[in-house]
């Protein structure tokens, strides 16, 4: 589904991405890890054509993307939901999934009304669709920014962070979408520090450290030593 080879990015004169290779196959969810810093935010970002690379490859469903911009990523059918969420603060829930409807592939996965599908993983937005997204707690801001992300249809769901700042009660519910998503056919590439959230998801892992993968593997064969030496603060 999706392939990274050799990816090397910088911000001017400093490189933060140094030959990263990876692998989400169809259908799995893929956990990033690392501690802050290491560069996962920026992979996600050059993944998605938000940043420019320096060398290397991103092939997705057999198609190399260089070059290719943002919006045609996620024509192609790469969703994005990004740390801090970023949705619309100023219009209410209905026009922000009016907006993911906007960007809705033709010929995606799923059939019937797709609201329906997002207003079942997260019933609670069904009941704000009058409210500001400014106006949300955290939590339904993030079950609002998935559900515009997916009602655009995406094949692989790249998601930055999601439980960070987010109650319990609503980390379950978006941990039950994830599930769902993914016996959807969904691929995702999740970055996550809550490594329980990570273990009960994820099916393989990789580790990020300075810039670079450092370990990868089934998320079941993660060790203690390595959760203290590249994860622990």
């Amino acid at each position: 589904m999706l392939e990274v080879r050799g990816l090397n990015v910088a911000y001017g004169e400093s490189q933060v991405l140094w030959d990263v290779s990876l692998d989400v196959p169809a259908g799995s969810v893929v956990c990033l890890m690392g501690r802050n810093g290491v560069g996962k935010t920026t992979l996600l970002k050059s993944i998605m054509g938000l940043l420019p690379t320096r060398s290397g490859r991103v092939v997705f469903d057999g198609a190399h993307l260089a070059g290719r911009r943002p919006e045609e990523r996620a024509a192609c059918g790469i969703g994005y939901v990004p740390q801090g969420r970023e949705i619309f603060a100023g219009l209410t829930v209905q026009e922000n999934l009016r907006m993911g409807l906007l960007g809705a592939r033709r010929g995606g996965k799923g059939g019937g009304d797709p609201l329906e599908a997002v207003f079942e993983l997260f019933p609670k937005l069904q009941t704000l669709l009058g409210r500001k997204g400014g106006v949300l707690s955290g939590g339904e801001q993030q079950q609002l920014a998935i559900a515009r992300v997916l009602l655009a249809r995406p094949k692989l769901l790249l998601m930055d962070e999601p439980t960070e700042g987010i109650q319990p009660s609503v980390i379950e519910q978006i941990e039950e979408a994830i599930e769902r998503i993914r016996n959807q056919g969904i691929s995702v590439l999740l970055v996550e520090q809550y490594l329980e959230f990570a273990w009960r998801l994820a099916s393989t892992y990789a580790i990020m450290r300075k810039g670079t993968i450092v370990s990868t593997g089934a998320t079941k064969d993660l060790r203690e030593d390595m959760v203290r030496q590249h994860l622990t603060v």
